[in-house]
């Protein structure tokens, strides 16, 4: 869809709903990978080698036999057997916890893996107790400077039928939410042979369709351990490149990312009123970072950054983090769902013939490929990267410029900081200050003066290591 204007998709789709395309199965759209970017502000978008060579690994082989395996649990219902050796969410749970210590091993001591239980009390879509586990394996980081900050990819490996609590049904939830899983698997097997300045934590939490009760007992664990985390990227329903709309779209992905934050308090909200800020999140700049790494031929994926928590009136996992104060946390998604492959009962259609059920012939195992891989390449370049500035804000003195101020980032291997400018009309950033690595005052403190006033535009900061790695951006608000 590049190089055509609103209007004229609109005025397309608008075409193809009248001659019944849609229903025909017949439309194509972004059946070409991306051109090489052309992107003013976001510097050098080529791989590095390692990188390179790191989602080369990236196997769609195993990848299908991942999410098979995973489907061929019969179901992975928060509320299905934890004891039966090979059907349920139990069988599921070992099987998973088995893969990460088997990848653990590779990693020279770097990967640690552990089990996250609690009983969940009787509560929404929980009618007993319940035990809730989460599978996680973390890469820790070797920068001793970054040894609090952390990077979140997650999926769920819970699955349901069409109703929630209905714990025997046949539930194989290849597409929601094995596909997740599988790549948080294959991820963590391609990166835990590599080193990275910061932790990398690749998680698969339980309870997600009951009411996102794993992922909570995730972030509250992150919180009450005063973890730093800078990103979470939730991949849910990652899996087919065809919706139920009957549209192929096997390159683009979304990227789901709310604007005002979750947990805004009320002096945040009318300082947000008056500087403006609404679309300039952390989730938002979380996106814009993704779409600057991933968006390269060596994935082959469009980003399509969509400006909602999640789709409409709907929620997932990322939730429980942005609740809980990790606001830089998104939801990856395919383009197009198709309701008859998700929370449904597995049948054929009496008065169609369809099969009805979310079963692995409906996933495209080359769409999820390329979906690890952009997972892959945005975890790297984030901890690699050096930490996003913290303390971030602009001066509210009357001045025909603007002066920013951040708290001075402490990597051993900073190069110095880049700020940011774009028409507050305009959804990235588009021109970029280097301004060096600057000499902070006696609180630790840096500020650049930008000759461009404040009124007319948005700033950003953000830092660059001596290997031109770039943090995501900070917006200074206050």
């Amino acid at each position: 869809m590049r190089g055509r204007t609103t209007a004229a998709i609109a005025a397309g789709t608008v075409a193809l709903f009248a001659s019944g395309a849609y229903a025909s199965g017949a439309l194509r759209l972004d059946d070409q990978p991306p051109p090489p970017p052309n992107h003013p502000v976001v510097g050098p978008k080529r791989l590095d080698a390692e990188t390179t060579r790191m989602i080369a690994a990236i196997d769609p082989a195993r990848i299908k036999a991942t999410d098979l395996r995973l489907a061929g649990f019969g179901t992975r219902n928060t509320l299905s057997s934890q004891t039966d050796p090979v059907r349920g969410i139990g069988a599921a749970r070992d099987w998973i916890y088995g893969q990460f210590q088997q990848i653990a091993a590779t990693s020279g001591g770097r990967m640690t893996v552990e089990l996250q239980s609690y009983t969940q009390p009787v509560a929404t879509g929980i009618p007993t107790p319940t035990v809730i586990t989460n599978v996680v394996a973390t890469l820790h980081g070797s920068d001793p400077s970054a040894a609090n900050r952390y990077y979140y990819v997650s999926g769920h490996y819970d699955s349901r039928c069409g109703n929630t609590s209905n714990g025997t049904c046949d539930a194989p939830g290849a597409d929601d939410d094995a596909s997740g899983v599988t790549a948080v698997l294959e991820l963590a097997r391609v990166m835990a042979t590599h080193q990275f300045d910061a932790n990398i934590v690749f998680t698969a939490v339980a309870g997600e369709e009951q009411n996102l009760y794993g992922s909570a007992h995730a972030a509250a664990l992150a919180q009450q351990a005063g973890q730093d985390v800078q990103a979470m990227l939730n991949d849910d329903t990652v899996g087919a490149s065809l919706g139920g709309n009957g549209i192929s779209n096997p390159y683009t992905l979304r990227v789901f990312a709310e604007g005002v934050p979750t947990d805004e308090t009320a002096s945040e909200a009318n300082k947000r009123r008056s500087v403006g800020g609404e679309n300039d999140s952390p989730a938002r700049q979380l996106a814009r970072f993704i779409h600057s790494v991933a968006e390269i031929p060596e994935t082959g994926m469009h980003i399509k950054t969509v400006y909602r928590r999640d789709r409409f009136s709907r929620g997932g996992d990322h939730i429980s983090f942005l609740e809980r104060g990790f606001r830089s946390a998104v939801r990856l998604t395919e383009p197009n769902e198709n309701f008859n492959h998700q929370h449904q009962d597995v049948r054929v259609d009496p008065s169609t013939g369809e099969q009805i059920g979310d079963l692995p012939q409906f996933n495209d195992f080359d769409y999820l490929t390329r979906v690890a891989k952009v997972n892959a390449v945005t975890l790297a370049a984030l901890a690699n990267a050096p930490s996003t500035p913290k303390g971030a804000r602009i001066s509210s003195n009357l001045s025909y410029d603007a002066t920013l101020r951040w708290n001075a980032n402490t990597e051993s291997d900073l190069a110095g900081y880049e700020v940011v400018w774009r028409e507050t009309d305009e959804n990235d950033w588009t021109h970029v200050i280097p301004v060096g690595k600057l000499e902070p005052n006696a609180s630790g403190v840096v500020s650049y003066t930008a000759p461009l006033s404040k009124d007319d535009f948005f700033f950003g900061v953000r830092a660059v290591d001596t290997d031109g790695n770039r943090s995501p951006v900070v917006f200074p608000t206050s």
